[in-house]
């Protein structure tokens, strides 16, 4: 049974999203002031915790099993030359992943988490969307379920990562199509291409929203038009994990783009997201800020495929650990004044 029936079923999960669970939250937040520390010394890691059993709905969450999803998808924009690597590496290197030897895979084996690969037509790229939509509706509805698959209410938490040459490309043109700005605010280096390379790409991201101006400004019409495969795919899982519960741990800017039109449909939609780091490419600070998220980590990464996201879970698993496994004061007969 797929997630998304139809659009009409996307957009109205998009529009009535679940909420959070304020008594598991206040369970939460209690213990934390019963545990032998000071309130509040260890910092954003009791907000961590707080946030999980809010969207656990219990007062003590867990990573029991917690899933790493990276979807991978070819762009007809790459015709442009907007990328350092041509279109057949995203195939090499979904071959890499399920050969387990990427970044990933290290990774998410050293997170404790499990790994899915989800390759999406690689043999048929997107259209080339400076001419028109990326994606006809049925791709991009098509599309949006492949990613809703990988989240079940079983999943203590999803990880969602990317793979696909040129689709930074993509992400840029998400973005300024959902928050606006100029195509320069947006591009950047991505795979490593030169000075111009980048000013190609804001040629080609500016060329891109010019074609679809006066085109609908729905989510759904701006990831289908100017979107990827595997950027659509990251936003049906956001949704879906939305929908069941399912805390999201979001990877770098082609990760959080997808999650740019949504946000400009429903900006409550990232609450159950958290930003696992702030990656070096350009405008993923810019996009951090405008969708609301903190990112635990900066550690200067810009790989994609999920492996900043990865890094991060192991401050989740930290954050989770001290939370269930300290001593109260009572328990510790330690006096609670200190």
């Amino acid at each position: 049974m797929t997630a998304f029936a139809s659009i009409a079923d996307f957009e109205v999960a998009l529009a009535r999203p679940r909420n959070i669970d304020g008594e598991a939250q206040e369970a939460a937040r209690a213990r934390q002031m019963t545990l032998t520390k000071p309130a509040g010394s260890l910092g954003r890691l009791e907000d961590i915790a707080i946030f999980f059993a809010g969207w656990q709905s219990r007062a003590r969450p867990r990573l029991d099993r917690a899933r790493a999803a990276i979807f991978a998808g070819n762009h007809g924009v790459a015709v442009h030359g907007v990328s350092a690597f041509p279109s057949t590496v995203t195939a090499q290197m979904v071959a890499n992943f399920e050969a387990g030897g990427a970044a990933i895979n290290a990774l998410s084996a050293a997170a404790g988490l499990e790994l899915k690969i989800v390759a999406l037509d690689l043999d048929r790229p997107t259209a080339d969307f400076t001419a028109g939509p990326a994606m006809t509706p049925a791709e991009c509805l098509d599309a949006l379920n492949a990613g809703a698959a990988v989240v079940d209410e079983r999943i203590d938490m999803i990880v969602l990562g990317e793979m696909g040459i040129a689709n930074s490309t993509a992400a840029a043109a998400l973005c300024a199509r959902s928050f606006g700005g100029t195509a320069a605010d947006w591009v950047g280096p991505g795979t490593g291409v030169d000075t111009q390379g980048v000013a190609r790409k804001a040629e080609v991201v500016e060329r891109a929203v010019a074609v679809h101006a006066h085109a609908g400004r729905s989510a759904f019409e701006t990831l289908r038009r100017v979107g990827g495969r595997e950027t659509a795919a990251i936003a049906g899982a956001a949704v879906r994990a939305r929908q069941l519960g399912v805390p999201v741990l979001l990877d770098g800017f082609i990760c959080c783009a997808a999650i740019a039109p949504l946000a400009s449909d429903n900006p409550a939609i990232a609450d159950h997201c958290i930003a696992g780091h702030c990656s070096a490419e350009p405008g993923h600070a810019l996009l951090l800020e405008k969708l609301g998220l903190d990112p635990l980590l900066s550690l200067g990464m810009r790989l994609g495929e999920g492996s900043g996201a990865a890094v991060a879970a192991g401050v989740v698993r930290a954050s989770l650990a001290a939370h269930d496994r300290m001593a109260t004061f009572a328990e510790a007969a330690v006096s609670a004044s200190l």
